[in-house]
């Protein structure tokens, strides 16, 4: 199974690999579009950023999956809360039962020996 993991690790580096060397070309990033940024007379340093493209691919898919998992993380929040609560529940009944079998062996010595 081990070696199963590196393969498709290894087969993922091949192809990351790939796309970064056949996308090296250098592309430029704007904050705002130019006429907006003249309007509001934003700084052109700061509008622009030139980066190699295979950067920007994966940075665009880092991010979506930081999103997808986000979402799912609050999606999911009222089934990690019904869980919790059925933990609760099962740990107060897990301690009544236990209380109640010490309660009941306690004075008849009949009862002690068949639990």
């Amino acid at each position: 199974m081990r070696y199963i993991r590196y393969a498709v690790l290894a087969a993922i580096a091949v192809v990351l690999i790939t796309v970064a060397l056949a996308n090296r070309g250098s592309v430029t990033l704007n904050l705002l579009p130019q006429g907006l940024a003249d309007l509001i007379r934003f700084p052109a340093e700061l509008n622009s950023i030139t980066l190699p493209l295979f950067l920007v691919i994966f940075a665009g898919v880092v991010g979506g999956l930081l999103l997808g998992f986000v979402w799912e993380w609050l999606r999911e929040h009222r089934i990690r809360a019904e869980a919790a609560t059925h933990r609760r529940e099962n740990a107060r009944l897990s301690r009544e039962v236990a209380k109640i079998k010490t309660d009941k062996t306690q004075g008849d010595d009949v009862l002690a020996l068949l639990d």
